[in-house]
C-alpha cells in the first residue's frame, strides 16, 4: 500500500490552505472534504470581511476558490468521511468508505458546528436573518432589532458586540440567570441597548422572505411574546467535529483538539490540526486559513526533520 506523505482530513479555509500550501511544496496531499465540503461557509450568504474581496462574496463561491487553488497545485480531493483513525504508530492509518488509507502526516481541519435551537423556520431564515456568529453578520444589521439566544460568555460577547450596530438587543435566556462570568452578565445587565427576557425560549422565527421577528415562550407559564426583529444570533455553543479522534488525540473538556502553544502540534508527533477544530476563541475564516497555513509549514518541516 502507498504510504502518502500528507493526508488533510476536512476542508474549509483550514484544509483548502494546509491543501495550497503542501501540494505547492510537492508533497501531493490527499484531502478528505467530508460530509460538508467548504465547512460552515457553505451556509453563509456575505461575507464581507475577508481580505481581498473588496466588495464580499457569497461564502459557497469563496470556497469554490480555495478549493480550485488546492487542486491547481495538484492536491487530490475526495469528497468523502472520513470515519476511523488509528494514530497509534506511523505510518497513520485513515479509514473512508471501508478503503484503508496511510500518511507519514495528517492535518486535521473537520471544523466545529454551531450547535442550533433545532426549529423549523431556523432553518427556514438561515442566512436571512438567523446566525450563529455575530462578528460575521453583525454589520448587516444596522439600527434594527435583534435577538440573541443564550446565556454563557458566548451569548454575552454577542450581545454586547451586537450593540454596535443594533438599535436594540434583546438577550433571550429560558432560565432566570446566566450561567455566564459574573463580569460579562454584570457588563450585558448594566448596557443601555440590551433588554434581558428572562424563561423564555424561541417558539418561532416569522418572516416573509426575511426575517421580521420571533415569536418567544415562556418557559414559566408557556403564555407566547412576540418581539419584532430583523435579526437572531444563536449564542448556545459550538461543538467541535471530533468525534473519532476521542482515544486518539488529546481534547480540551469540551472536545477541541489541544495544540502546542504557537503551532498546530497535537499531542502525536507527525498529527498537525488546524482551524476551528482548535479554535474555539476566534473561529474566524481568516484565522483558521492563517492557522491551515501553518500546519502546513509545520508538517513539511517535521517531514523534514524526520527525513521523510
Amino acid at each position: 500500500m502507498a504510504v502518502e506523505k500528507v493526508i488533510i482530513i476536512g476542508s474549509g479555509p483550514a484544509g483548502f490552505t494546509a491543501a495550497i500550501y503542501t501540494s505547492r511544496a510537492m508533497l501531493k496531499p490527499i484531502l478528505f472534504e467530508g460530509d460538508q465540503p467548504g465547512g460552515q461557509l457553505m451556509t453563509t450568504t456575505d461575507v464581507e470581511n475577508y481580505p481581498g474581496f473588496a466588495d464580499g462574496v457569497m461564502g459557497p463561491e469563496m470556497m469554490q476558490v480555495f478549493r480550485k487553488q488546492a487542486e491547481r497545485f495538484g492536491t487530490r480531493l475526495e469528497s468523502k468521511l472520513v470515519d476511523k483513525v488509528d494514530f497509534s504508530k506511523r505510518p497513520f492509518k485513515v479509514w473512508s468508505d471501508g478503503k484503508e488509507y496511510q500518511a507519514e502526516t495528517v492535518i486535521i481541519s473537520t471544523g466545529a458546528t454551531a450547535k442550533l435551537l433545532g426549529h423549523e423556520t431556523e432553518k427556514k431564515f438561515w442566512g436571512k436573518g438567523v446566525s450563529a456568529c455575530a462578528t460575521c453578520d453583525g454589520a448587516f444589521f444596522k439600527n434594527v432589532d435583534v435577538v440573541v439566544v443564550g446565556g454563557g460568555d458566548t451569548a454575552m460577547e454577542e450581545a454586547m458586540f451586537m450593540t454596535r450596530y443594533a438599535s436594540k438587543v434583546y438577550l433571550v435566556h429560558r432560565r432566570d440567570e446566566f450561567r455566564a462570568s459574573k463580569i460579562m452578565a454584570d457588563r450585558v445587565l448594566a448596557h443601555p441597548k440590551i433588554e434581558v427576557i428572562w424563561n423564555a425560549e424561541v417558539h418561532e422565527i416569522y418572516g416573509e422572505r426575511l426575517m421580521k421577528g420571533v415569536k418567544l415562550k415562556s418557559t414559566k407559564d408557556g403564555s407566547i411574546r412576540d418581539v419584532p426583529s430583523e435579526g437572531l444570533f444563536v449564542a448556545i455553543g459550538h461543538k467541535p467535529n471530533t468525534d473519532i479522534f476521542k482515544g486518539q488525540l488529546e481534547l480540551n473538556e469540551v472536545g477541541y483538539i489541544v495544540t502546542k502553544p504557537g503551532t498546530t502540534y497535537t499531542s502525536v508527533d507527525g498529527v498537525f490540526a488546524c482551524g476551528d477544530v482548535q479554535d474555539p476563541v476566534y473561529r474566524q475564516a481568516v484565522t483558521a486559513a492563517g492557522t491551515g497555513c501553518m500546519s502546513a509549514i509545520d508538517a513539511e518541516r517535521w517531514l523534514e526533520k524526520n527525513h521523510l
